[in-house]
């Protein structure tokens, strides 16, 4: 039923870079809003970022502009975040998934053809 990967997490530094990959076995991307979402350590899910179905509209979180980079490749229905300069707070488990839009209010879209939360990928930044 969950048909959402992430990869790409690990425990780093401050000051160093990973980056997330997504991808679906089920849904073409090319043809939807899509997003990282993280779980910081007890709070609940937030936007990170998110990129609209035809590449154009972007936004990110204030905490993360400037470091991370949504992006996409369409021929390898992967979605990425290129997570640099990573802090403390950005530890937390990321998730990806189907976007409600993409900007400010922006959230996840669960269910039916989108699916549910997958597994996730744990960041770690140690200081």
């Amino acid at each position: 039923q969950v048909h959402w990967v992430e990869s790409g997490g690990g425990s780093v530094e401050a000051g160093g870079s990973l980056r997330l990959s997504c991808t679906s076995s089920r849904l073409t991307l090319a043809k939807i809003d899509l997003g990282w979402f993280r779980q910081l350590p007890g709070k609940g899910r937030e936007t990170v970022s998110c990129m609209s179905m035809n590449g154009v509209s972007t936004y990110y979180e204030d905490s993360v502009k400037g470091r991370f980079t949504i992006s996409k490749d369409n021929a390898k229905n992967t979605l990425y975040l290129q997570m640099n300069n990573l802090q403390p707070e950005d530890t937390a488990m990321y998730y990806c998934g189907a976007s409600n839009g993409c900007g400010p209010t922006s959230g996840v879209r669960l269910g039916g053809e989108f699916g549910y939360w997958g597994q996730g990928t744990q960041v770690t930044v140690s200081s």
